[in-house]
């Protein structure tokens, strides 16, 4: 009963919260337009109309096409389905995983804390960029899941060294005591007791790590690195239109319209989840740091 009656005061508190239900609707319509968009259009991101080539937007082409014919509304929609894909799979992984290391960390201490802070520090000064430039010719041949799993495993730590603190000072609380003198084997106490009350910032961790994830991505797609043709995503349109933006606008402006609202949307909704679950954080509209695409810092 605790646990449905703070439940609903944090739904009150989300729907009350000025940017949640704007966040909320552009995230619904970005959706809907990446998983239905490609069933609406009579054009496949891969065919080519040869009788029009860098046409403007129009009745057959809605929003044009681009330097070899194609429909640039079926690749926008097409490469914004891809985008939001690896970017809800990175966060996801990413979170799963700094949860599940922060949290033996704090709990367990001694030699498990400082082994799996080491490795910790480690990934922390990896230059992620340049790991991703060795990996990206076997990148190209295993696929966009690999890219994926890459961007995961560059992106946890600061997530779990916060965890870490968290869990450290909930190991002291007298629930996770009682259960240990009950007997309660250490995993079950970290997943009944200790994630539980970490679900608050994990929850509001993931939804801007989804943001810093498809920049990441669109940010090695552009340079190369992510995505490999014939596939698109935003960063390849990006890629394609931006030596033609001021000539064949609709080519680049389309794609990075999309990918602005989409961040937008995500940190106003992560700004809203974070104080709804936390009513006594001051409203800023600042983004942790591990946001800013993990797959593209130093």
């Amino acid at each position: 009963m605790r646990g449905t009656g703070r439940g609903r005061a944090v739904l009150r508190r989300l729907l009350r919260h000025p940017g949640a239900l704007s966040g909320l609707a552009m995230l619904l319509v970005l959706a809907a337009l990446a998983f239905v968009g490609p069933y609406l259009c009579p054009w496949s991101h891969t065919d080519v109309d040869y009788t029009a080539l860098r046409r403007p937007p129009g009745t057959r082409h809605w929003m044009g096409t681009n330097r070899i014919g194609q429909d640039v509304f079926a690749q926008t929609v097409w490469g914004l389905r891809k985008s939001l894909l690896i970017g809800l799979l990175v966060a996801l992984f990413a979170t799963v995983l700094a949860a599940a290391v922060g949290a033996c960390a704090g709990y367990f201490g001694g030699w498990t804390d400082r082994v799996l802070m080491f490795v910790v520090d480690l990934m922390l000064v990896l230059p992620a960029f340049l790991v991703l430039v060795v990996l990206a010719p076997r990148l190209r041949e295993w696929g966009w899941l690999a890219l994926v799993a890459v961007l995961a495993l560059l992106g946890w730590m600061v997530t779990a060294r916060a965890v870490r603190a968290l869990t450290r000072s909930l190991k002291e609380r007298q629930f996770v005591v009682v259960a240990e003198l009950m007997g309660v084997p250490p995993a079950r106490i970290i997943w009944r007791h200790i994630l539980p009350h970490t679900a608050s910032f994990l929850i509001t961790d993931a939804t801007v790590a989804v943001a810093g994830a498809v920049i990441s991505e669109t940010g090695l797609s552009y340079f190369g690195f992510g995505v490999q043709p014939p596939d698109v995503s935003l960063g390849t349109l990006i890629a394609d239109g931006t030596d033609v933006a001021l000539v064949y606008p609709w080519m680049f402006f389309f794609p990075t319209g999309l990918l602005i609202s989409f961040v937008l949307a995500v940190n106003l909704l992560g700004n809203a989840l974070r104080e709804a679950l936390d009513p006594t954080a001051v409203r800023t509209s600042s983004v942790p740091s591990h946001a800013a695409a993990p797959g593209i810092s130093g």
